[in-house]
């Protein structure tokens, strides 16, 4: 998707040290104009978030910091510094009208103390040299309300650990007993194989590598003579995931899009960026690397920039559609984080490596603790994540949209609802919506009962209604993937099983004309772009190409989604559908190579090449 207009970063090789020092600041430069008088808040657009529009101000200031101290901790010392310097000394003063504020219990201050504590633990001495005493008192007591105020049960535990460690390194009073007592609270959301859950029953998303393990990393590095034990087991756990991780990274250098807080964007790679500055090498030093740098690349030819150059809210477009509550406008910039690499200086390992591509993968990743099953396409550079659903949920925007999907991709990428009135408005990619003939739809918001077997398929249990209740079979494949439901209904309903969402907008390139190929049991949508499809392999439905509302989809700002369609009355139904999705930048169009169904007196048997020779045999009752 090209820029409608033409920005420096779009050009920049992202090769050296030199290249990513220079893609911060032609990331920053355009923020100049839009920091307060007393330089203590950035103000970046009039949009709301569930917070006030001066702590948004204070937000977007604070996130820059994520990459300007890995700047002056690799020797660099920017123009904007000085601007930072005297924002903070203002915003820490009670006595100045720009004044940051008393924080309260699960205040969004609290996440951006991080990036406080990130700077006192990485650059003391640039603090320590900036800042008389009374000036570093101000901060010392506006830091440590964190001390005494309530946090989510989640990664937010990790910023009161980097403002007391921040304390620690600058040679400042700091409670030790309240900093062990934080880390082993969090102990507690560890589940296996390096893997993460963000909170007690929570979901495994990017939360796990750029906050869960980015902080734990840094903790490794930076108290590593502190605390040792732990340090080694925050590297030894980062490593085992990192096996994991990988695999949500395709060739070209975009990862899945899955889950929450998806505007923080090229943050999908910042866990790379802490695995060589905490200096682990699960993978040679030239795959981090070219992990790190063509992720960047990718994301810097997205049309993600207003046209001043500054960071939009939104995915592979500006979009508020899909934003959480809590995205303000100054919120993307957490996506400096990445940037930790530049605390490295030139004679670093990392700078000299040879940029190397992906190790070679399987075809399937099975991930039980993420619930997910990653597999690869070795005829084009794309990557799905099958999805077993939840046990639990949360309140946050479109979390079953984010969460509960059956596949993400990293080319189709997911679509998120408009509103709340029949298949346009819905969006319905992905998913088995289901309406009680009123053109209001549901779908899975959480998993009674779910697992994944050894081969890959998974097995789900839901239930949108008490009386009605879906047992759904996803059997892994790409470009073509297999869903078999079973669903028991003590009420008449309609049902919607979505494909992929095929993008027929691309900016200003153009995607030739949708050539539409439809059957009586099948449908396939192609373009430019790539090719969709579906297939009623069993059931009594009908296939149809929906035309969702603008904007719905992360990837493309308008989609078609070719769907199966099937009305059933109260007793057991059995719906079969299979998936179709591939890129143009594919080697061959494979289409053809369907799945292929069979009936022998009650038995369903299905025969597909999916990440691997597959076959599912099922008893229709």
């Amino acid at each position: 998707m090209k820029q409608t207009w033409d920005l420096p970063i779009t050009h920049n090789p992202l090769r050296t040290r030199d290249d990513l020092r220079q893609a911060f600041i032609q990331l920053t430069d355009p923020l100049k104009p839009y920091y307060s008088e007393g330089a203590s808040r950035l103000y970046l657009g009039n949009t709301g978030t569930s917070y006030t529009d001066d702590i948004a101000g204070m937000e977007g200031f604070s996130r820059i910091l994520w990459g300007l101290v890995p700047l002056l901790a690799g020797g660099d010392e920017p123009e904007l510094w000085q601007l930072y310097v005297r924002g903070i000394k203002n915003g820490t003063n009670p006595q100045h009208e720009e004044y940051w504020g008393d924080v309260a219990d699960y205040d969004q201050r609290l996440v951006e103390m991080a990036a406080y504590g990130f700077a006192l633990a990485l650059v003391p001495e640039k603090i320590q040299a900036a800042f008389n005493e009374e000036e570093l008192q101000r901060l010392i007591v506006w830091l440590d309300q964190i001390s005494s105020k309530k946090l989510w049960d989640c990664n937010w535990l990790f910023f009161l650990v980097l403002v007391q460690m921040g304390f620690k390194k600058a040679g400042l009073p700091y409670d030790q007993q309240l900093l062990e007592q934080t880390l082993q609270d969090m102990d507690r959301f560890y589940l296996s194989e390096g893997w993460y859950a963000d909170g007690i029953q929570g979901h495994s998303d990017y939360y796990v590598p750029f906050a869960l393990h980015y902080y734990g990393l840094l903790y490794a590095k930076l108290m590593e003579a502190d605390d040792p034990d732990r340090s080694r087991l925050y590297k030894s756990r980062a490593e085992q995931f990192a096996h994991s991780f990988i695999h949500w990274f395709n060739e070209e250098g975009a990862a899945l899009p899955y889950g929450r807080s998806l505007t923080y964007r090229f943050s999908q790679a910042a866990f790379w960026s802490a695995l060589v500055y905490a200096g682990v090498e699960p993978f040679p030093m030239g795959v981090m690397k070219g992990l790190i740098l063509r992720h960047l690349r990718w994301w810097f030819q997205q049309p993600i920039f207003q046209p001043d150059g500054t960071l939009s809210i939104g995915y592979a477009y500006p979009n508020l559609i899909m934003a959480e509550n809590y995205n303000s406008p100054g919120s993307p910039y957490w996506a400096l984080k990445t940037f930790l690499p530049l605390a490295l200086d030139e004679q670093h390992p990392f700078w000299a490596a040879e940029e190397l591509p992906l190790p070679s993968l399987p075809k399937l990743s099975v991930q039980q603790p993420a619930h997910l099953v990653i597999c690869r396409d070795e005829a084009s550079p794309h990557v799905l994540a099958f999805n077993t659903g939840h046990i639990a949920t949360n309140e946050h925007t479109h979390t079953s949209a984010k969460y509960e999907k059956f596949v993400y991709s990293t080319f189709f990428g997911f679509s998120v609802p408009r509103a709340e009135w029949g298949l346009a408005q819905g969006a319905f990619d992905s998913m088995l919506a289901l309406s009680e003939e009123d053109n209001l739809y549901r779908v899975k918001r959480t998993a009674a009962e779910s697992r994944i077997a050894e081969d890959g398929s998974i097995y789900t249990r839901w239930k949108p209604w008490s009386n009605v209740e879906v047992e759904t079979w996803l059997i892994p494949g790409n470009p073509w993937h297999v869903r078999v439901h079973r669903i028991v209904s003590g009420r008449a309903l309609n049902l919607a099983d979505g494909g992929f969402a095929l993008g027929i907008d691309h900016g200003r390139r153009k995607l030739g004309t949708l050539q539409v190929h439809e059957e009586e049991l099948s449908l396939k949508a192609a373009n430019d772009l790539g090719s969709v499809g579906v297939k009623l392999l069993y059931g009594t439905g009908k296939v149809e190409l929906i035309t969702p509302n603008a904007n719905t989809n992360l990837m493309y700002p308008r989609t078609v989604i070719p769907t199966v369609r099937m009305s059933i009355q109260p007793g057991t139904h059995w719906l079969a559908t299979a998936i179709y999705g591939e890129p143009a930048a594919g080697k061959e169009n494979r289409w053809n190579s369907s799945p292929s169904a069979s009936i022998a007196g009650n038995e369903l048997s299905i025969t597909f090449t999916g990440c691997d020779k597959q076959e599912f045999k099922k008893i229709l009752d």
